[in-house]
């Protein structure tokens, strides 16, 4: 199976103070992946459509997820204690439906976020039919509230960009969110310098990316179309009592984006979304327009 060059689909951002996506979570240990996996992206979708956890999935396996890393922000620990210095009727619940004993009610909880992170994606057909158009209007308008991960993840100012009739070639050359830094504002021309090495970004999807629409002048690796690896994100169900996952393949490549395409970060950045996006998107209720 091959990334379509060109793909109608769904223009997402997703930025906000904190991210989770939970690959390998256990018990009492959360971790994050290093970018939005697709459990959580088909979870955000879900839950946009008003669907409960028990709700099957058919319809979505078919989504095929690329991801910018425009910024791939810094993880975080968060430390917590459950349980401790409460009655023993008001402690953590055992498995068998009982209470901990006293010297064993405290529990100790790792919880991992991206701080500052900021990504893009594309959301698309794996053969490039049309998506839905009532899933790109549940994500203007969601019936439940939408986080990045999880519940005390919410997004930061709007995520829905909107629909594209060519959203990979789009998520190429969308305004990049990068550090202040590293901002447009930096360069006295929006003309790049030819000796400019530009923005090296990460992109990551479930196919393979060798189709992808490049810049003028890009070379793609010989290994652009390889599995990078694996990683068990793709839902088969969410019902609480039944969870399951499926492995599915890693596609990662990376581009050097020109420093012009940097789009700063808040309104400025914004503004430059919606600049790119007037002329060519479907808006939505809800996008940057």
């Amino acid at each position: 199976m091959t990334t379509p060059t060109h793909a109608p689909g769904i223009l997402l951002r997703l930025t906000g103070p904190l991210q989770s996506w939970g690959e390998n979570s256990h018990y009492n240990y959360r971790d994050t992946a290093a970018f939005p996996t697709r459990s959580g992206l088909i979870g955000l979708l879900a839950a946009a459509l008003g669907r409960p956890r028990h709700h099957p999935l058919d319809d979505l396996t078919p989504l095929s997820v690329t991801v910018r890393a425009d910024r791939p922000g810094k993880p975080m620990r968060d430390f917590q204690t459950v349980g401790g210095g409460r009655p023993r009727h008001l402690t953590v619940t055992t498995a068998e439906g009982g209470k901990r004993k006293e010297n064993a009610a405290t529990l100790i909880t790792d919880r991992w976020y991206l701080t500052d992170a900021a990504f893009t994606v594309a959301l698309t057909h794996h053969d490039a039919t049309p998506l839905p158009p009532a899933w790109a209007h549940a994500l203007a308008a969601p019936r439940w509230p939408l986080y990045l991960g999880r519940r005390s993840c919410p997004p930061e100012g709007p995520l829905l960009l909107g629909t594209s009739d060519h959203a990979l070639h789009d998520l190429v050359h969308l305004p990049l969110a990068l550090p202040t830094t590293r901002t447009r504002r930096s360069l006295p021309t929006q003309r790049q310098p030819a000796d400019d090495p530009g923005q090296n970004i990460e992109f990551l999807s479930d196919q393979p990316l060798h189709c992808l629409p490049l810049p003028p002048g890009h070379q793609l690796s010989p290994d652009a179309g390889q599995i990078h690896s694996h990683v068990t994100d793709d839902p088969r169900s969410f019902h609480p009592d039944h969870r399951t996952y499926r492995s599915r393949p890693l596609y990662r490549l990376h581009l050097n984006l020109p420093t012009r395409q940097n789009g700063g970060l808040g309104i400025e950045q914004l503004t430059a979304l919606t600049t790119y996006t007037s002329p060519h998107f479907h808006h939505l209720e809800g996008s940057t327009r």
